[in-house]
């Protein structure tokens, strides 16, 4: 692509939902006015990371740009799936305020003259740019063209190299992230790919690879072409299944060393709904459907291998990016970014991949290193939430608050930053729906509260799990029902919450 052909002039008018916004900053901005921001989204990225604790996680780059940065070892999704969790952060609002829970929603549909994260850089004279997974593409969601300045360069989600892990068939995941569906033409479900793949490849095989070379090449057009400060999206696949990387990856774990789950079963006194049992991992062979109950233990050791080969090959990727930073000279003038969409399961309480309230699912590594480097390799214990980082990069670049049509749930964690010891919010909030419940919960310091309410029912009939992480973090027993005094604490917390928003029907389109 010549990105001359497509590169904004300094005077042109921006049509932002159709709404003609001109700000006198955004037409005398230069690069040297404002940082720049790179913002580095992982998908299905837990908090497997060494400088996070993980003493088997292999992630010297992650590692690097933790001790050059804040870590917020606190950080939740407001919303354990793809789709929802990157509207959060895009739209700087809840799923809980907007009524975007489910896949197939389009969010201009609602919010015609929504300012994405991106969108307000552009207002205040930055360009905007995208590689990789950033929005969630696939399942009937689509990208949002009007956050950035040129078009964004996509790349796959379900990779392979192997012709033995799809028999050379279009496969049912393969099928909903292309908008193909999981059903062939005659109706039938597009056979199931494999789970895993370990080919002896260079890492420009797989898609992450190819992401990081397109960015290093993206930081080095700008450095030649451009003279305003950039918004540089970056989005990297894995560990999303199929754990496909490179086999050297693979091969600097020690397979007995690899961490097992140490409770497999739901928690105690926990309703049965609350959980998941199959769901997305058994679109892949050779996982079996099952009800819940754990996978053989060969088979387990064999997904959590993958899941860190593909973590580690995935921070190799991340590696290259930052040292194109340092090679371009940005590095001295960018806040940079790592954000996890959500938690995963490896198989504690029997569940595997997330689509649930529990610890696993929805806590996520958040590190922001800004120019300065203020309080690097420092830890924040702020509870956080992925709302909160709209806000907070807007005022870390200087930028005015957002004024937008969509509801701004964030706050400002800058001065976290500037005192990680320092407080702002007393809990986070993330949701995740189950059947016909709607499921609200929040995180303090100690515990976590789920109120499972039917939809259109009273508040009394709502159904409660409390988490008591100070005593049992691994959420073995439900204490709703003996710890009245606890639960009516976290009850009179969410109740400063207002109610959920109903859920957005799918797209006709």
């Amino acid at each position: 692509m010549n990105f001359n052909s497509v590169k904004m002039s300094v005077t042109k008018l921006r049509q932002l939902g159709g709404v003609l916004l001109v700000a006198f900053g955004a037409l005398t901005t230069t690069a040297a006015d404002k940082p720049n921001v790179l913002l580095i989204l992982v998908d299905d990225l837990k908090p497997t990371i060494r400088s996070f604790g993980d003493e088997v996680a292999i992630t010297p780059n992650l590692d690097r740009l933790a001790a050059e940065g804040v870590r917020f070892e606190n950080a939740y999704c407001n919303q354990a799936v793809c789709m929802a969790s990157r509207y959060n952060l895009m739209l700087g609002s809840r799923s809980t305020s907007t009524g975007f829970y489910s896949f197939g929603t389009q969010f201009r549909e609602v919010y015609p003259d929504a300012v994405t994260l991106p969108q307000h850089f552009i207002n205040h004279g930055y360009v905007a740019h995208s590689m990789g997974k950033v929005y969630h593409i696939g399942h009937g969601n689509t990208n949002d063209d009007a956050s950035w300045s040129v078009p964004h360069h996509p790349d796959k989600v379900i990779d392979y190299v192997l012709p033995e892990s799809t028999h050379r068939e279009l496969t049912r995941e393969e099928g909903y992230f292309t908008n193909q569906g999981a059903r062939d033409e005659t109706g039938e479900l597009r056979p199931r790919g494999a789970a895993w793949e370990a080919a002896d490849v260079l890492d420009e095989a797989y898609a992450d690879g190819r992401t990081a070379a397109t960015a290093v090449d993206r930081l080095h057009w700008l450095k030649r072409n451009e003279d305003k400060p950039f918004f540089l999206a970056v989005g990297f696949v894995r560990p999303h299944l199929p754990f496909s990387a490179p086999k050297k990856y693979w091969d600097m774990y020690d397979r007995a060393d690899l961490p097992m789950p140490e409770y497999e079963k739901p928690p105690e006194g926990a309703p049965d709904f609350a959980g998941k049992k199959n769901g997305e991992i058994a679109a892949f062979k050779p996982v079996p459907r099952t009800d819940g109950t754990p996978y053989e233990p060969d088979l387990t050791r064999q997904l959590i291998h993958g899941y860190y080969a593909s973590v580690t090959y995935m921070d190799a990727q991340l590696g290259k990016v930052l040292d194109g930073l340092e090679e371009t000279g940005f590095a001295d003038n960018t806040i940079v970014v790592l954000w996890g969409d959500h938690g995963y399961h490896l198989g504690d309480h029997g569940v595997w991949t997330k689509h649930t309230n529990y610890e696993q699912a929805v806590r996520i590594p958040i590190i922001i290193r800004t120019p300065d480097q203020h309080n690097a390799g420092k830890r924040a214990k702020q509870l956080t939430e992925t709302v909160d980082l709209y806000p907070t990069l807007a005022a870390l670049a200087g930028l005015s608050a957002p004024d937008t049509s969509q509801p701004i749930d964030g706050k400002d964690l800058s001065p976290v930053i500037k005192n990680p010891d320092k407080t702002i919010r007393d809990y986070a909030y993330h949701t995740f729906n189950r059947s016909k419940y709607n499921g609200r919960a929040i995180r303090s310091a100690r515990y976590r509260l789920v109120e499972w309410l039917p939809f259109g029912a009273p508040a009394g009939d709502a159904i409660y799990e409390l988490y008591d992480y100070r005593n049992d973090p691994l959420e073995t027993k439900n204490i709703a029902d003996t710890h009245s005094a606890a639960l009516a604490e976290m009850k009179m917390l969410l109740a400063q919450e207002p109610a959920a928003a109903l859920q957005v029907r799918r797209s006709r389109k």
